[in-house]
């Protein structure tokens, strides 16, 4: 019997791989997209995060035609500002500095291309509360590094979940990757592990 389409999972996230395995899908193959993830001029927080997840899956769909395609992104916004992914002292400084004592979003965008070339998009929206850091939490967050590389320069499955105060929404869309939706659409495509 012949297999049938692999699955190709379009991020370099260590993370969505670990979130994927705890519902038993594996991808067949890791193939992360290289795009601009500057917000466009006015873009809001919901459209940027579906607009990227749909871009990078795009991009290793063109690498791999006849295969499923899965992308995400995740975004974070306090109001309508887009927080930077940290990767630098200053970025996660201000970061922290707009999310201490207050609510923001997590918004993830997730994407899927089918081997017929059909895209699907869901979009979850999770709100969540940040409790009022006193600088040695900041500095010791800092000190701690967790933040590099992370949507809004906090992992909430590490040091800086003593700062969520309420989590209203998916706590898996937080980390990286929504799991109900995303097995939604997988299943809604046609995909079978």
């Amino acid at each position: 019997m012949a297999a049938g389409p692999a699955l190709v999972l379009a991020s370099a996230s260590p993370r969505r791989l670990d979130l994927l395995a705890q519902v038993g899908v594996t991808p067949d193959r890791v193939d992360p997209a290289d795009i601009d993830e500057t917000p466009l001029r006015d873009e809001t927080p919901r459209r940027h995060a579906l607009r990227l997840a749909l871009e990078k899956a795009r991009v290793v769909a063109a690498r791999a035609p006849g295969d499923f395609v899965l992308a995400a992104d995740t975004v974070v916004a306090v109001g309508r500002r887009i927080l930077p992914k940290a990767e630098t002292e200053a970025d996660v400084l201000y970061c922290l500095k707009l999310l201490s004592g207050r609510n923001h979003k997590v918004l993830t965008g997730v994407a899927l291309i089918a081997p017929d070339g059909r895209a699907a998009t869901r979009l979850v929206e999770t709100k969540v509360g940040f409790k009022r850091l006193s600088d040695a939490e900041r500095d010791g967050y800092v000190a701690s590094g967790q933040w590099r590389g992370k949507a809004g320069g906090y992992g909430v499955q590490g040091l800086a979940g003593g700062f969520i105060t309420d989590l209203q929404g998916s706590y898996p869309s937080v980390v990286g990757l929504p799991l109900y939706e995303t097995l939604n659409l997988l299943s809604g495509l046609g995909y079978r592990p």
